[in-house]
């Protein structure tokens, strides 16, 4: 026998609709919104520059020419070049691969992390969730960027380390988050049914609750996604996180502000793609909130 299963008022944390008819409506939502179209694009264009970084230059972007060192802006180097001759054109476009791919890692384990203990603290309740709770508080009560450097400094910097530094730091804001959307979900009949059917906490977690706090899920990952890529950032830029030669955008800014008279560009070029992509996430996150009809300020309470 199918159970029906009885949204909660409001979009966020109930069932979203599935299909082809929400695919539609959340595309159309997306379309009208400037802004998130905006936002949109400047992710797809990082995606795009970082995915043809190898095609779009022929320069390598960690090998060092001393004979070119500090040059200006030219037909052979679009964004002229840093003290040890590196094109920095190149070191932005292979940047952002960096970026990308250890802030997508990062931040794909702090959700995944924070979702599986979020949903089961809501199932559990109790002192489970009590104690939980707790001990969220009190790590929340310490500075991200804090807690990210004394981690970095006990196991060293690497982009392994990094990810792990990310996921312990962001892991309990996301279980906070997703704890709000799967208590709102929890009560319902079809959670309720599942239980009464003696099915275990993961199966009920995974069948039943996982996919109506999706929406909710999405957009912390969207919105916690850059914030990772700004944090990571300011690590490489405070000497903590990539390690030279690595083409990382605050590495590159901690290296080159010194010769930002000479060579604006090695520095102002890299805050440039790290400032367009932060927007462009940041948009992103708020246009799926506007199309899901998540309250991204109550769930996050």
């Amino acid at each position: 026998m199918t159970e029906t299963r009885e949204p909660r008022p409001g979009n966020a944390g109930g069932p979203p609709a599935r299909g082809p008819g929400a695919v539609r409506r959340t595309l159309r939502s997306l379309t009208r919104s400037t802004p998130a179209m905006v936002g949109l694009c400047l992710v797809a264009l990082h995606l795009l520059l970082a995915l043809l970084a190898p095609l779009l230059t022929p320069y390598s972007p960690t090998g060092n020419a001393p004979d070119d060192a500090l040059l200006g802006v030219g037909p052979e180097h679009w964004a002229g070049t840093d003290a040890l001759g590196r094109d920095v054109l190149t070191r932005v476009l292979y940047g952002g691969r960096y970026a990308l791919t250890v802030s997508f890692a990062a931040t794909a384990c702090a959700v995944a992390l924070g979702t599986v203990v979020g949903c089961a603290a809501a199932l559990r309740g109790g002192w489970f969730d009590d104690a939980l709770m707790r001990v969220l508080d009190a790590v929340l009560a310490i500075p991200p960027i804090l807690a990210l450097l004394v981690v970095v400094t006990v196991l060293g910097a690497g982009p392994a380390v990094i990810v792990l530094a990310v996921t312990i730091v962001y892991a309990p804001q996301v279980v906070r988050v997703v704890r709000a959307a799967a208590l709102g979900v929890a009560p319902l009949d079809y959670v309720t049914a599942a239980r009464a059917r003696g099915e275990r906490t993961v199966s009920v977690l995974v069948r039943e609750v996982l996919p109506n706090i999706a929406n909710v899920v999405s957009v912390e990952f969207a919105m916690r996604a850059s914030w990772v890529v700004l944090l990571i950032s300011s690590l490489s830029f405070l000497g903590f996180g990539a390690n030279p030669p690595t083409p990382d955008w605050g590495l590159m800014v901690s290296e080159n502000r010194t010769t930002m008279v000479v060579v604006p560009w090695a520095t102002l070029a890299p805050i440039v793609a790290l400032a367009t992509l932060v927007v462009g996430l940041n948009l992103s996150a708020d246009g799926l909130a506007k199309a899901w009809g998540v309250d991204r300020v109550r769930e996050g309470s």
